[in-house]
């Protein structure tokens, strides 16, 4: 498994100008992002990538282009739903992986944890949240932002629910369009 300091060995920070926050890390950390170009993390941002357009075959090339993946809670769920605990114990890893990129454009918030805990993190900085609570596919139309970062509410980008609801597929490939369009340059 790779280990999120050795991601950037060959990689500036500053030249991240997007972060897609998924939910939670898989049960066997040999499945996430990183880990290698068969994990399934990997294989699923892969694919959704291609279906929004963007020619990349690594999860390592959506870094090269600026495009950085992590988990919002650093810890296997152990039943159906991830436990606020785990979100809290989680919250500060991730406001610490936030803070290495200044020059970050978009957050996609890749499912209802990612937005919990990202509200979380508005919360304590500025008082409030970003994202309102409502469904997913009603906060998509919204244009919503954390000081200059635009914050996109999107679906789950991992598990077997990308198989069964294609009609989220479509929704998060449009939604990483949309981010690829405030990107580049």
């Amino acid at each position: 498994m790779a280990d999120k300091r050795s991601v950037f060995e060959n990689n500036d920070p500053e030249t991240i100008r997007a972060v897609m926050i998924s939910e939670v890390v898989p049960k066997d950390p040999d499945q996430d992002f990183y880990a290698g170009p068969d994990a399934d993390y990997a294989k699923s941002a892969v694919a959704l990538f291609r279906q929004a357009g963007v020619d990349v075959s690594s999860v390592s090339e959506l870094l090269f282009r600026g495009i950085y993946l992590t988990n919002a809670v650093k810890v296997p769920k152990t039943g159906y739903a991830v436990e606020l605990s785990a979100i809290e114990h989680s919250l500060p890893l991730l406001e610490e992986e936030l803070a290495l990129f200044p020059n970050v454009q978009v957050i996609m918030l890749m499912g209802d944890v990612a937005k919990k805990s990202f509200n979380m993190i508005t919360k304590k900085a500025a008082g409030k949240n970003c994202i309102p609570l409502g469904a997913t596919y009603k906060l998509r139309a919204g244009e919503f932002y954390f000081g200059n970062v635009r914050v996109i509410p999107s679906y789950i980008m991992t598990g077997g629910n990308l198989l069964i609801e294609r009609s989220k597929t479509q929704m998060i490939t449009e939604d990483i369009k949309k981010m690829m369009e405030i990107i580049l340059p």
